[in-house]
Order: C-alpha cells, then sequence, then structure tokens
C-alpha cells in the first residue's frame, strides 16, 4: 500500500487516559460513514502499515475516541501522536454526479469565464485554511483557491473547472 492510493482520513490528535486510547480527528465531511472501521494504514519508516483498531467510536466534532491492538499503554500510544491515518481510495464514499473529489481534478482543464483555457491542473494544495489548483499557466504555477464564487462549476464527464478568477490574480504570478 503506497500513499498514491490512499487518501489521508485524519489524524491522531492526542492520547486518552492510560490504557493506550487516543483520540484522533477526522478531515471529512460525514464521519458516521466511517464508524465501522476494522483498520487504518499510519506511515512508519516511509510505508503505509495496518493497525486494527480494538475499538473505535465516534465523538462529536469529527472526533473519534480508539484502541489499536496490541497498544495497551500510555508509552506506545504516545508514540502515535501526530500520525496522519489513511486508507485505500477504493474506501471513499461513492459521489453523486455532481459531486467530486478534489484529487479527481489533477490533469483536468481550467477554463476562465473571461480568458478562456488557462492550463491543467497539476496538483491540489490542502492547506489548512483553504485548498488551492496548482494550474499550469504558460510555464508557471498559479494557484486558484476553490472558493463556491470563483469555481462555479466542475464537468467531470468533460474533465473541465471552469472558473471567474478575482481581478488580478493571474497578474501576480506573471511578474517578475
Amino acid at each position: 500500500m503506497n500513499k498514491d492510493s490512499c487518501f489521508q482520513l485524519g489524524y491522531i490528535a492526542k492520547v486518552h487516559g492510560l490504557h493506550g486510547e487516543i483520540v484522533a480527528v477526522l478531515d471529512v465531511d460525514f464521519p458516521e460513514e466511517y464508524e465501522n472501521l476494522e483498520h487504518v494504514f499510519i506511515e512508519q519508516k516511509s510505508r503505509l502499515v495496518p493497525f486494527f483498531f480494538e475499538h473505535f467510536v465516534l465523538q462529536p466534532n469529527n472526533r473519534f475516541l480508539a484502541k489499536f491492538e496490541e497498544y495497551d499503554t500510555l508509552d506506545q500510544a504516545s508514540s502515535l501522536v501526530g500520525s496522519e491515518l489513511y486508507l485505500p481510495l477504493s474506501q471513499l464514499p461513492k459521489l453523486q454526479d455532481d459531486q467530486y473529489y478534489f484529487h479527481e481534478l489533477i490533469g483536468f482543464e481550467v477554463q476562465d469565464e473571461a480568458l478562456g483555457a488557462l492550463g491543467e491542473i497539476k496538483t491540489i494544495y490542502d492547506l489548512e485554511t483553504q485548498i488551492l489548483l496548482g494550474v499550469d499557466y504558460k510555464g508557471k504555477e498559479i494557484l486558484i483557491p476553490t472558493q463556491d464564487e470563483i469555481i462555479p462549476k466542475v464537468d467531470k464527464a468533460a474533465k473541465k473547472v471552469y472558473c471567474r478568477l478575482p481581478e488580478g490574480l493571474l497578474e501576480i504570478y506573471l511578474e517578475d
């Protein structure tokens, strides 16, 4: 299992109690879709390793309380704090036709309402405050925020993202 075939489900935020339990944060819109999880993958020594749950209980605010098999002490659980949790892409919930996951947009062409074709989406930047599309435009990377007023439409069948760039955004990236 490698990271390219997985998505980040969340991360381990802290230890809970003295018997190896952890509190993790889920970075998903509908955490209830994951309440029957049996395992997750955690990166260790540059490899994704499966960790099996002894128990897994959803909590408010996209959190869950869990205990991994064979992690029975505070010290064992503490070693996992800060670790990112991964699942295979095949475990992403199915979406309706007008919905999409950001990773699906890589390779899509970006069309601006005023300027026409801008270029291809090369990468997705998932920052704490927002998600940005990294687009190759005339040999330079431009970053487009994924806000509804900037990206009003995505056509998955045509592999196009339609946008209304804010005035001056392109000029920021084209200056030397």
